[in-house]
């Protein structure tokens, strides 16, 4: 009997371990440069969402992030003026992970020819990410790269990426992971679909059998629509928490992007994270599934299935964030537990069996 081969992230060409194997070599080579700063002294912790620095008793935070194939998408759709939403979207939610307040972003546009219209456009959706993250744009760079940039179309390739700054409330405190404890909540944050990770595995499967304007089974839009719904931007209501830390304690905030929920190791590797309510596949992610075909535990380690950010507090806060977060039109739901241990492992329960989905 023939066997269907499923598909996965590392089929796609993207191999986690090697990542990883690649952020460990990256990690300890960039520590080596910690001493070389004359006026901040810099408190980063590697592996984490953004690098931390003090100067003159201020700490701030600082992050790169693109929006990886989805540019790939815009080209072929001929539409640029939501993936600068994508690029805020990446820094911003990452910035807030570690307590940090956005203060400033500048971006970097890549192109393979110069071509006015499509800045202008990617600029617009810049223009669009900063004011719902409520961050200013102070600069950036562009540059016509013709032996570097390749893409969908040879005329509007580009590639773009951004960097923000951050600045942690002295009065408040960083929000690193260290303080989760036993039997704290996973508060899951409805995502707007793809975002901007797993296009990669996304474009194989889908892009394969269906062409941008299909409309497949499980997609209520044509593709092409589908895979470039902006990214969501959770700075505000997560900022809004952050101003009532004594009425409000979070021990842990997560952006779920690439990697999905194995993402929550970043915040305390000695814990266990148990996603019992997780949402089932469905929309793009039902399609991805059913089309590639992918298996479920592959599904929930590179997709956000839906949640789009996770917030790790006392049971106590629970009402009190999911309150917040349903004043910015935000579902919110508790997804599962912490359970103190001393390895840490992110546990799923999909379609009534348990996964492992990283240790």
């Amino acid at each position: 009997m023939r066997t269907t081969k499923l598909a996965s992230y590392k089929g796609a060409g993207i191999n986690r371990r090697t990542l990883e194997n690649y952020h460990n070599t990256i990690g300890r080579l960039i520590t080596s440069t910690h001493s070389y700063s004359t006026c901040a002294r810099i408190l980063s912790i590697i592996g984490h969402y953004a690098g931390l620095f003090e100067i003159n008793n201020n700490l701030f935070a600082l992050h790169a992030d693109g929006v990886g194939t989805k540019v790939i998408i815009a080209q072929m759709m001929q539409r640029y003026n939501t993936i600068g939403i994508d690029c805020v979207a990446m820094n911003a939610n990452d910035i807030i992970c570690v307590g940090a307040r956005p203060v400033a972003f500048i971006d970097y546009i890549a192109l393979k020819s110069s071509n006015n219209d499509v800045v202008k456009e990617i600029l617009r959706g810049l223009v669009r990410g900063a004011k719902i993250a409520n961050v200013p744009i102070v600069g950036g760079e562009t540059a016509i790269l013709p032996d570097v940039i390749s893409g969908f179309d040879r005329a509007r390739a580009f590639d773009l990426a951004g960097t923000i700054l951050g600045i942690v409330d002295r009065k408040k405190r960083t929000i690193l992971g260290k303080n989760i404890l036993d039997k704290d909540v996973i508060l899951g944050i409805e995502s707007s679909g793809l975002h901007s990770n797993g296009y990669s595995l996304a474009r194989k499967i889908l892009l394969s059998k269906y062409s941008i304007s299909d409309q497949p089974s499980f997609l209520c839009r044509p593709l092409g629509e589908e895979m470039l719904v902006p990214t969501r931007i959770y700075v505000k209501p997560i900022l809004e928490i952050l101003q009532k830390a004594t009425s409000i304690p979070v021990h842990g905030l997560a952006h779920i992007t690439g990697g999905s929920f194995t993402k929550l190791l970043r915040l305390n590797n000695k814990v266990k994270y148990n996603l019992m309510n997780l949402p089932s596949p469905r929309g793009i992610f039902k399609q991805i599934a059913i089309d590639g075909p992918v298996s479920l535990k592959e599904m929930y380690r590179t997709f956000n299935m839906g949640i789009g950010f996770c917030v790790i507090a006392p049971r106590e806060s629970a009402n009190s964030v999911c309150k917040v977060f349903r004043r910015y039109h935000m579902s919110c739901k508790e997804i599962g537990t912490v359970n103190r241990s001393r390895r840490g492992e992110v546990s799923a329960l999909l379609s009534g069996k348990q996964y492992t989905l990283a240790r």
